[in-house]
């Protein structure tokens, strides 16, 4: 079959029909009309509409039918994820309570072990004594870091500030916050700074007043049951000893000096892995804690707990580390604890 040059196929086609070219409602507008819808609903072009409400057969579909038809398998998936997910959520909330309420109970310190009369004591209580090996020394190496002052005057300031009683505790402890003289306030943030960390620690209700047995108030004036001083590595090593070569800090009891080691404060501890803050918190609150009378150090009671507050963190949170530095210490070797700034973490 061929076409003819103009469009026919060469064929006999009958009549030929003519097209309506009136105008028509539904046609096509002209040029010059403006637009309007292909579909008018207002307009009955005389054909048949199915009256479903009059067939019984015929039901509405609701809602969720609609869904159902739109999203097919994945209607079902959506709420069983959902489900699944919420799920998910309260066993790991449940889990996580559970592996930090556990651990708690071997954290809080036992108040039978503390020496209400440690301020008789004449040598400094906290640092490690004796010889050690060599090879122990790495876990508890001071971190790289900023600046410290490795030798001050030996004499200390008061800072100025004194507070309300925190805690309920029936035995209240006074405290100043001092500074050793030579220190440089750009390495270790300034007095104010000082100040606020020790005082926001001892009043955070995870630290010792959390068991209701102690208090504490911040005097500037008279003498104070316990003087809490941030002091250079030289006089730190006069007053807490340096039998073994890290830097530490202890608590002094002819002075009643919590003795913060300035370069600790400044750099940390390799168990902290660079949470400044935390440590910090940490080392108020073990240094303090030999004050109230807790002496002896603690081993990690329960591998993967938190470690207690008087575990010689600052040389790590593993019993293998710190047994190295006291080799009279009864405990599992092989339990390693998170570490833990604080006497009571869970109040």
């Amino acid at each position: 079959m061929s076409r003819t040059e103009d469009g026919g196929t060469g064929l006999d086609e009958g009549p030929v029909r003519t097209k309506d070219v009136g105008p028509r409602s539904s046609g096509r507008p002209k040029p010059d009309q403006p637009l309007r819808a292909r579909w008018d609903p207002t307009d009955d072009n005389g054909r048949p509409r199915v009256d479903r409400d009059a067939q019984p057969e015929y039901k509405k579909q609701s809602a969720l039918g609609r869904f159902v038809s739109t999203y097919g398998w994945r209607a079902y998936a959506i709420p069983v994820l959902t489900i699944l997910t919420i799920v998910l959520i309260v066993v790991t909330i449940q889990d996580g309570r559970g592996s930090d309420l556990a651990p708690t109970a071997a954290v809080n310190p036992d108040s039978a072990a503390r020496n209400t009369d440690i301020s008789t004591e004449t040598r400094p209580i906290g640092a490690p004594t004796g010889d050690i090996q060599a090879a122990a020394l790495p876990a508890g190496t001071l971190p790289q870091g900023g600046p410290f002052t490795t030798q001050g005057k030996q004499t200390f300031r008061v800072l100025r500030g004194a507070g309300p009683k925190v805690g309920t505790g029936g035995q209240e402890y006074t405290y100043t916050v001092e500074v050793e003289n030579g220190l440089n306030p750009q390495d270790y943030g300034g007095d104010p700074t000082f100040a606020k960390m020790v005082d926001m620690t001892l009043a955070n209700p995870r630290s010792w007043i959390g068991d209701g047995r102690v208090s504490f108030r911040r005097i500037d004036r008279g003498e104070p049951d316990l003087r809490i001083t941030l002091v250079s590595t030289g006089t730190t090593r006069e007053l807490c000893g340096y039998q073994i070569k890290l830097e530490t800090s202890c608590y002094y009891p002819p002075q009643e000096r919590v003795t913060l080691n300035e370069a600790r404060w400044v750099r940390g501890a390799l168990s902290y892995q660079g949470d400044d803050i935390a440590y910090r918190q940490y080392l108020v609150n073990h240094e303090v804690g030999h004050g109230l009378g807790y002496a002896s150090h603690e081993p990690c009671r329960e591998n993967g707990a938190l470690a207690p507050v008087m575990m010689q963190q600052s040389f790590g949170t593993a019993n293998s580390e710190i047994m190295a530095l006291d080799p009279d210490m009864k405990a599992n070797r092989t339990f390693v604890c998170r570490p833990n700034p604080w006497p009571f973490p869970k109040r």
